[in-house]
């Protein structure tokens, strides 16, 4: 089709030719949404589907040992973030019944909550999150390490991404995509360890027949109504293996910093 753009609008999960991604989410040369929100995605009716057109491969990052000198995120500025999902749900506006939705179904497996407080009891593990209230993998992630904070002891603070746009920049997507949500975790010294973002790979990998539910439906159809239907219904149902799945990619990215 003449004009369609086949750069990824990662912020948001969908590619920027798909209609999950309101015209007005432009790209600037340097990878950033150039209005203030991003995508418009909280205002559409088809928000609840925003990831699925996406081409976006989870990521777990494990960059050098030694954090950046110039790195924004002072001890200072770490805790100037929300400290409970709590917090964060009266800091936000919109989708408030979907955060507390994954918050209340998500269950950590008591295993891998000691195994986590092991590491925060040890190395003072605590966890920065970046999320806007109207993504869906916000929705879903930011719950998961939430929860996991408090059943382990770990210090979590939560900011809203298009408030601290100079603490996403150091953690781009591919060095360009404000993708979220952002996980950062550091140590008792405020040593980086590491960041994940999105989603995690079973939920990509999950994603391809979700994809062809909605694959060649007409927008605001009969059609398009019930496979938007069955794709969200199917999203939940996939959901708790997704959260899961966030929780051990969580736990190996801190294993490879600190063992």
């Amino acid at each position: 089709m003449r004009g369609r753009s086949r750069k990824s609008c990662a912020s948001c999960y969908t590619p920027a030719d798909e209609r999950g991604c309101r015209p007005r989410c432009g790209l600037n040369g340097r990878g950033t949404h150039t209005n203030q929100r991003g995508c418009d995605a909280s205002q559409q009716a088809d928000a609840a589907i925003g990831a699925t057109m996406t081409n976006a491969t989870s990521t777990v990052t494990r960059k050098d040992a030694a954090a950046r000198p110039d790195s924004v995120v002072t001890p200072e500025r770490f805790s100037q973030g929300m400290t409970s999902f709590g917090q964060w749900m009266d800091a936000i506006e919109k989708n408030k019944e979907n955060f507390q939705r994954h918050y209340d179904e998500f269950q950590p497996a008591a295993e891998d909550v000691a195994e986590l407080k092991g590491l925060v009891e040890a190395n003072g593990v605590k966890a920065l999150v970046l999320g806007e209230d109207w993504c869906p993998d916000v929705w879903r992630g930011l719950p998961v390490v939430a929860k996991l904070a408090e059943q382990s002891g770990m210090e979590l603070r939560a900011f809203l991404r298009d408030q601290n746009k100079d603490i996403m920049a150091e953690f781009l997507k591919d060095g360009e995509f404000e993708s979220i949500p952002t996980i950062v975790l550091y140590d008792r010294d405020h040593r980086y360890l590491g960041h994940w973002i999105e989603r995690a790979d079973q939920a990509n990998a999950e994603m391809g027949p979700l994809r062809e539910i909605m694959a060649g439906k007409e927008r605001d159809t009969p059609e398009w109504t019930e496979a938007r239907a069955q794709y969200t219904a199917k999203t939940w149902e996939l959901a708790e293996g997704w959260r899961q799945a966030e929780v051990k990619e969580l736990l190996a990215l801190l294993h490879e910093a600190l063992d």
